[in-house]
């Protein structure tokens, strides 16, 4: 899939402008020279380069530039996926140079989805502090999952979500307080036609956030070597739902009814054999029934009051 915009960029000269298309773009959709880094603990700020604040046919837009050559592969593998998941789901690409390894994607001011409780403590932000909202947002990253689950490419799995804010990082609030994905350079492929499953990485993981089937099984007596780690599939994915779902509700006036009314479906996402957890798209419409139920109740309580 090729990228929905060619641009040249107009940058200082120690950087190297990309070379034009075959049709080469009007001067003016070249990039305004003065680039603003955006801070290090933002989601946008990638392991693998630097993002920077720049504009562009006078919206704002984040650049992201590769500055680690070792990793060149992973920038670009990370790149390809970004062009082949473009949906709503997914953070919007804008453009592209492969030569010099840089990435133009949709700015979102609001940072990572970690960012929330920050976000909905301003003042223009409090009035969005309900359950109602907050369910949304919950609906929105399960929504994610079952895209990745159900993908063009097929079932891919969100291995960089090893700890609760390792996961709300690879996600970007927007302005109208929905979600999408932001890192997609870490997102295997589970094939069953072929029986290849996925393992996160090389290295042990610990914890209680990832799944049973993720930790070493062989005890503390035996070294973690991973050619002896089992594989696994995009059920892990369901494991974190519970987790991430409680820090997006928050605790606001109604938020533990939402998680009685969910407590069901998160006790299966919860099993401790991956087979018996439902996939997302069972997760999305039992959030969705919730979601309809307390909001007709909460209309039906309104009108008796009238």
């Amino acid at each position: 899939m090729t990228p929905m915009l060619h641009i040249r960029f107009a940058a200082p000269s120690s950087h190297r402008p990309a070379p034009g298309p075959a049709a080469p773009p009007p001067a003016g959709r070249a990039f305004a020279q003065r680039l603003v880094r955006l801070p290090s603990e933002s989601a946008e700020q990638p392991a693998l380069g630097s993002v920077f604040l720049s504009e562009w046919k006078e919206r704002k837009v984040a650049l992201s530039r590769l500055t680690r050559p070792e990793v060149r592969d992973d920038f670009l593998h990370g790149l390809r996926m970004l062009q082949a998941l473009q949906s709503e789901h997914v953070v919007t690409l804008l453009g592209c140079c492969e030569d010099d390894s840089t990435i133009l994607t949709e700015y979102h001011p609001l940072g990572s989805l970690g960012n929330l409780e920050a976000t909905l403590n301003l003042a223009k932000f409090r009035s969005l502090n309900t359950w109602q909202h907050r369910l949304q947002l919950a609906l929105g990253y399960v929504a994610v999952l079952d895209f990745l689950h159900r993908s063009p490419l097929g079932t891919l799995v969100m291995c960089d979500s090893s700890d609760l804010p390792k996961t709300l990082s690879q996600y970007l609030l927007t302005a109208n307080f929905s979600i999408v994905l932001n890192d997609l350079d870490a997102l295997p492929l589970v094939d069953r036609s072929s029986g290849a499953l996925v393992k996160c990485g090389h290295r042990e993981l610990r914890g209680d956030f990832v799944a049973p089937e993720q930790l070493w099984p062989f005890g503390e007596d035996v070294p973690f070597q991973d050619d002896l780690m089992p594989a696994y599939d995009e059920k892990t994915d369901i494991w974190k739902i519970p987790d991430v779902s409680s820090f997006l509700l928050g605790h606001v006036e109604g938020s533990d009814m939402v998680r009685f009314h969910l407590f069901d479906i998160h006790k299966a996402c919860k099993s401790q054999v991956p087979a018996e957890r439902p996939t997302a798209q069972a997760v999305l419409d039992a959030y969705q029934k919730v979601l309809n139920l307390l909001r007709d109740t909460a209309t039906s309580q309104a009108r008796e009051m009238l």
